[in-house]
C-alpha cells in the first residue's frame, strides 16, 4: 500500500517492474529487425544459386537447411555480443548519441566478424564481396537510429525524470547536482536537505519524493535512510565510499547460520597473472603490428612540425609504487614542464598543433604498447601516475595509493568510465572497482569499450587552466574537508536549479563524522 503522503500522481515502483519486460522487447525487435536484413543479404545474394557469374566463388555456402539458419544464428550471437558489451541496448540509460555510437560500433564489428568468416570459408581476396555488407551496414545504421528514437520516445512517455531529495553532509552537492542536470531526461533534484536539520525532519521529508540520492555522509546517517527507504519501497541511490567498493565485491561464506564475507586482499592469483600477461603479449604484439604504419606518421609529423624529439619519455610508478619510464608521443612544446610538474589543462597553450590531434585520438599513448610488451605496463590497468602528483593527492586521499596493488594500464576502468580530469577522490573508487572485480573478461570488455571512447571529446579534456592537478585547491593551508570539498566541485559549470541553490546556501555544513581518510 502507497503511504498516504506520498504523491498519488506517479508510481515509479510499479511502472519499474515492467521496465526490464520493456527494454527486452525493444531488445529482441532491433535484434531480429538487424538479422532479418543479414538473412536477405545472405538467401539472395552469397547463398544464392542463381547468381552463375559468383557460382565458383559461392558454391561453399550452397548448405541445407540447418546450414543457413546456423550462420543467421551465429550473426545473431555475435550481434548480441557487441550490443551487450558496447552498450547498443542500453537506451534510457545512456545518451541517445552514445546508444547510437554503441550501434554503429556494434554493427561494423559483427559485420567484420561475419564477413570475415565468408572470406575464410570461400578463400577469397577479402575486398572481393565486401561492398554487399558494407551497404547492410549502413541500412542497419539507419534501421538503429530509427529504433533509437522510437524507444526513447516511449521510454520518456512510460519513465519521466524521477523527482529526488538531495541529502548531503559537509561536502558541496554542487557537483554531483551538475552531473545529475547533464541527464534531466532521468534525474531531477527538487529539494536538498543538509544534515544539520536533523534526522528526523528529513525522515518526515522523504516520503514526499519518488526517490532519493544520498550524497557522501557518515555511515551512520546513511544507513538509517537506506532502512528506511528500503522499509517503504522508496528508490534509493547512495555515493558508495571506498569501504563499499570493497564490501561489494567480497566473497560471501556460507559455512555457518551467520553469513560471513571474505576479503582476500591477496591480488590476483598465479593463473589470472598468466592469463592477463599472455593477453597483454598478445593484444600489444598484433596492436603494434597493425598501429605501426600510424605511429610513423605521427612520428614523421611530429619531426617536421618543430625539429624536437619524437617521443616523450617520462618517469611514472606501477605497481607496488615501482618507478619506470614511461613513452608517449610529444604533444607538446620541448620543456613544457620546466616550471615544474602540471597535468594538461583545459586551454594549455603548451600543447602543439599535432598534439592536439593525437591527444584527441589517444593516439599520443600508441608507444606504450612498447611498455606492455616490456612488462612495465599491462593493456588494462589503473592509470599511471607520476610520483609526485600521487603524493600530491595522497595528502588529502591517503588510499589513493591502494590503486598501485595492480600493473599500471594502457587503459582501465577509470579511463573508461571516468575522464582525464576526473577528480582523485572518483578516480580511486573506478580504480578499485577494477582491481576487487578483475576477470579476463572485464578486461575483454574494457578492451572494446576502449575502441568507443576514442572518439568522445569529455573523455581527453584537460584540467581547469587554474589547477596543477585533478585537486582544484592546490594551497597547502587548505584544511582537509575543504579539500574534499574542492575534489567534489571541480569543473562545475552548470547553473543549479533555484531551489536547490536555496537550500544548499541556507543550510550550514554539519561537521563531517566520517573523513576520506577513515573509509
Amino acid at each position: 500500500m502507497r503511504p498516504m503522503n506520498r504523491p498519488v500522481y506517479r508510481d515509479i515502483t510499479t511502472n519499474a517492474r515492467y521496465k526490464r519486460f520493456f527494454m527486452l522487447l525493444g531488445t529482441i525487435l532491433i535484434v531480429a529487425v538487424q538479422t532479418a536484413m543479414f538473412a536477405w543479404l545472405w538467401f539472395n545474394f552469397y547463398a544464392n544459386k542463381d547468381l552463375v557469374e559468383f557460382k565458383k566463388y559461392f558454391r561453399r555456402f550452397y548448405f541445407y537447411r540447418r546450414g543457413h539458419w546456423t550462420i543467421i544464428l551465429l550473426y545473431a550471437l555475435v550481434l548480441i555480443l557487441f550490443m551487450k558489451v558496447l552498450g547498443g541496448f542500453r537506451v534510457g540509460y545512456l545518451r541517445n548519441l552514445d546508444v547510437l555510437y554503441s550501434q554503429i560500433l556494434s554493427v561494423c564489428a559483427t559485420n567484420f566478424v561475419e564477413y570475415l568468416q565468408l572470406a575464410l570459408i570461400a578463400q577469397w581476396k577479402f575486398s572481393w564481396f565486401l561492398t554487399p555488407v558494407l551497404v547492410l551496414a549502413v541500412l542497419q545504421i539507419v534501421v538503429g537510429i530509427f529504433w533509437i528514437f522510437m524507444m526513447r520516445a516511449v521510454y520518456a512517455r512510460l519513465y519521466p525524470p524521477h523527482e529526488m531529495l538531495l541529502i548531503y553532509g559537509s561536502i558541496s552537492p554542487k557537483a554531483l547536482i551538475q552531473k545529475l542536470q547533464s541527464r534531466g531526461d532521468k534525474y531531477l533534484v527538487k529539494e536538498t536537505m543538509n544534515l544539520s536539520m536533523g534526522i528526523d525532519k528529513i525522515l518526515e521529508k522523504i516520503p514526499e519524493f519518488e526517490s532519493i540520492i544520498i550524497g557522501d555522509i557518515p555511515s551512520h546517517e546513511r544507513n538509517l535512510f537506506l532502512k528506511f527507504c528500503f522499509a517503504k519501497d522508496i528508490r534509493c541511490y547512495s555515493v558508495p565510499k571506498i569501504s563499499d567498493i570493497m564490501i561489494t565485491s567480497a566473497t560471501e561464506i556460507d559455512l555457518f547460520d551467520t553469513p560471513l564475507l571474505l576479503f582476500r586482499n591477496q591480488g590476483l592469483t598465479f593463473g589470472q597473472l598468466f592469463w592477463k600477461r599472455t593477453m597483454d603479449l598478445a593484444v600489444s604484439l598484433i596492436l603494434c603490428v597493425i598501429t605501426l604504419p600510424v605511429m610513423l606518421i605521427i612520428a614523421v609529423a611530429i619531426k617536421l612540425y618543430d625539429g624536437g624529439p619524437v617521443l616523450y619519455v617520462q618517469e611514472r610508478i606501477t605497481k607496488d609504487g615501482r618507478p619506470f619510464s614511461i613513452y608517449k608521443f610529444r604533444s607538446m612544446i620541448v620543456e613544457s614542464e620546466k616550471r615544474g610538474a602540471r597535468l594538461a589543462s583545459e586551454h594549455d597553450d603548451r600543447i602543439t598543433t599535432v598534439g592536439k590531434i593525437i591527444r584527441r585520438l589517444h593516439f599520443d599513448e600508441l608507444p606504450q604498447l612498447f611498455n606492455v610488451l616490456l612488462g612495465d605496463m599491462s593493456f588494462v590497468g589503473p592509470r599511471p601516475e607520476r610520483e609526485e602528483i600521487t603524493k600530491e593527492y595522497e595528502k588529502s586521499i591517503p588510499q589513493f595509493r591502494f590503486r598501485l596493488k595492480m600493473k599500471a594500464g594502457l587503459t582501465g576502468y577509470a579511463q573508461v568510465y571516468g575522464q582525464y580530469n576526473t577528480v582523485p577522490y572518483d578516480k580511486i573508487k573506478l580504480d578499485l572497482t577494477y582491481i576487487e572485480n578483475y576477470s579476463l573478461w572485464l578486461d575483454l570488455k574494457l578492451i572494446l569499450l576502449t575502441v568507443k571512447i576514442l572518439f568522445q571529446k569529455e573523455k581527453s579534456e584537460g584540467v581547469d587552466d587554474s589547477q596543477k592537478t585533478a585537486l582544484k585547491k592546490e594551497s597547502g593551508h587548505t584544511k582537509p574537508e575543504e579539500k574534499q570539498e574542492a575534489d567534489m566541485e571541480i569543473g562545475l559549470k552548470a547553473e543549479i536549479h533555484p531551489d536547490t541553490k536555496k537550500e544548499i546556501k541556507a543550510a550550514s555544513p554539519a561537521k563531517r563524522g566520517d573523513s576520506l581518510q577513515s573509509q
